[in-house]
């Protein structure tokens, strides 16, 4: 069974350059392919690139990708040693020293400032190139396993799919059996509505009669539409294992709309109430399944 839901999670972490990095990628339903990122200050330039590649991989769905980078826990000293200014300070303190001043403590010589400064933040080009490398393999990665998860469901979507075209399939032959639809009813019940229109007075015209009598057929009998509903399971039996799963979503929600179509015909057809009461237990069924249609690529 090949069917993919448009419902999936992905998550991949790394670290490169010293930095930390985990992309996030969560797929729901959607009517069509909508990509939200979400990437840091100064990482923009990547998504145009990244976009490519989901859209290549992806046909429905609304997807959020999500990326976070932070410095590496051990990445190195924050916080760098101005040794200069320190030179200074201690060779002003021992100035002040031969002068009868005390000596100045280790934690006020550090609380001057200048003396503790935070590291340049800024990279090297290298460094840079390597994280980006890094960040678009891991992309890569969690694109592959988004892409898995909406398979994994998608095979759940098909065998519950499956479960519902045999309620469907037995609901109709079901509604086969009923008495109403059996020939021997059918013209018992265009017997009597002849000897109705027979009845009137003024008689009606024999071209009204014929009218009257095609019409009266066309309403009472119900096998067409039992034909379109099987013919319909088959269709969505055929989708369900196809060769190719991208993009069937749109052909089994207008399958799921026929169904329905049917289903309402059946009713309002129907002139007795078990094929009623079948045919409202058509809709039930048919309403579910196109819940789920909706959940396929």
């Amino acid at each position: 069974m090949s069917l993919i839901s448009m419902t999936g999670f992905a998550r991949v972490d790394g670290r490169a350059a010293g930095k930390t990095w985990i992309w996030e990628l969560k797929s729901v339903n959607g009517r069509g392919l909508e990509l939200r990122f979400r990437l840091p200050p100064g990482f923009d330039s990547l998504e145009a690139e990244l976009r490519a590649q989901a859209q290549a991989r992806l046909v429905r769905g609304n997807i959020t990708l999500n990326l976070q980078v932070a410095e590496a826990a051990d990445a190195g000293p924050a916080y760098r040693l101005n040794e200069g200014l320190l030179d200074q300070l201690l060779a002003l303190s021992a100035r002040l020293e031969s002068r009868g001043v005390g000596a100045p403590r280790l934690d006020g010589l550090l609380a001057v400032r200048g003396v503790v400064e935070p590291v340049a933040t800024a990279e090297d080009e290298t460094a840079r190139k390597e994280f980006e490398a890094a960040l678009k393999a891991g992309f890569a990665q969690a694109l592959d396993r988004l892409v898995e998860s909406r398979a994994a469901e998608g095979g759940k979507l098909a065998v519950l799919m499956g479960g519902m075209l045999d309620e469907i399939a037995a609901l109709a032959g079901k509604a086969r059996e009923t008495e109403a639809v059996r020939p021997e009813a059918l013209r018992r019940r265009l017997r009597q509505q002849l000897d109705d229109l027979l009845a009137l007075q003024p008689p009606v015209s024999e071209d009204r009669l014929a009218q009257e009598l095609a019409m009266q057929i066309t309403r009472l009998d119900v096998r067409e539409e039992l034909d379109r509903l099987d013919a319909h399971v088959g269709a969505v039996r055929s989708l369900i294992v196809a060769g190719d799963a991208r993009g069937v979503g749109r052909k089994l929600d207008f399958l799921a709309q026929e169904f329905n179509r049917e289903a309402n015909t059946l009713c309002s057809k129907a002139f007795d109430a078990a094929l009623t009461a079948t045919g409202l237990d058509l809709k039930l069924v048919i309403d579910r399944l196109r819940e789920q249609a909706q959940n396929v690529e």
